[in-house]
């Protein structure tokens, strides 16, 4: 028989915890698979301006070098890829509008790919079309007007537009589809600017031609605090911004899209201002360096900078 001590006892009872858990039991069921997700906005203070990124979409691409350095070879493009991380057979795309809340206006640069996925996108960030101001065409490919019709009438009841006069002209003698569906419907309503042209104050205008004949950038200036919205200059961070001379397939003037690349991103990267673009990995938000290991340019994604 053993003896009941202190020692014993004290021993017996640490041991409960290790047999309890070495018991069989009935298992708890199992958690089921949530699959991938994704935040969808992205809001922060640019002086007294609120600024909001929203991912209106994001979809796979096929063979990125149809459609990024096209004039790089190919050793180059895997050689450059594989330092980044980046697969050669495959590309994320998305497509990132942006709000700017000036405190007077609500204000929507670009509008997605069609009318319900930005109402949607939308309210996602707590808005409404119906809030919406003034809608800003950066430029006038599909993915940046798809979004001004939803059935047939305008998804922003309450909005008038501004866009870049040289765009205007150019797709409005072109023909377009998307452009006469879209675009052309809400003419009456749009003001017409130029280089260095404000959008409301503290907004303006920068020609960044060569995406297309009048794609402009645009810069936000409050209570001595900067941005870029630089919609499609650059269309990736790697293959495009970092190599601002690769060709890139949806650019109208090649050459003059890589001048315009140098210039702006020369500007953001001089001036120390945080950047948005269009097709950057979402929330599109971040920084623009001197590059490194041949890269003439560097994306640094924001990492909390504008938390405050």
């Amino acid at each position: 028989m053993t003896k009941l001590t202190r020692r014993t006892l004290m021993a017996a009872g640490a041991a409960l915890p290790l047999a309890g858990l070495a018991a069989p039991r009935a298992a708890l069921a199992e958690a089921p698979m949530m699959g991938a997700s994704f935040a969808r906005h992205r809001r922060f203070m640019i002086g007294g301006f609120e600024v909001t990124t929203i991912l209106a979409g994001t979809t796979p691409r096929e063979n990125p070098q149809g459609i990024f350095g096209m004039d790089a070879s190919a050793e180059e493009f895997a050689e450059v890829s594989r330092a980044n991380f980046l697969s050669t057979d495959v590309s994320q795309f998305f497509f990132t509008p942006t709000v700017v809340n000036t405190g007077s206006q609500l204000v929507l640069f670009d509008t997605g790919l069609n009318g319900p996925a930005m109402t949607e996108a939308l309210a996602s960030a707590g808005y409404t079309p119906d809030q919406i101001d003034i809608v800003v065409l950066t430029h006038m490919h599909g993915d940046h007007i798809g979004g001004m019709m939803t059935d047939g009438a305008a998804t922003f009841p309450n909005a008038r537009y501004v866009t870049g006069q040289a765009e205007f002209d150019h797709w409005a003698a072109a023909g377009n589809e998307g452009f006469d569906a879209n675009v052309r419907p809400m003419a009456e309503m749009m003001t017409f600017i130029g280089d260095g042209d404000d959008v409301v104050t503290g907004i303006t205008g920068m020609a960044a031609f060569g995406h297309t004949p009048g794609h402009m950038v645009y810069r936000l200036d409050s209570d001595g605090a900067g941005l870029v919205i630089f919609a499609d200059l650059a269309n990736h961070p790697v293959w495009s911004l970092a190599r601002p001379d690769w060709e890139v397939r949806f650019d109208a003037d090649k050459a003059q899209a890589a001048e315009s690349r140098r210039r702006v991103l020369g500007m953001i990267a001089a001036d120390r201002v945080p950047a948005i673009g269009y097709h950057m990995p979402f929330p599109a938000v971040g920084y623009v360096d001197a590059g490194r290991d041949g890269a003439e340019f560097r994306w640094v994604p924001e990492s909390g900078q504008l938390m405050g």
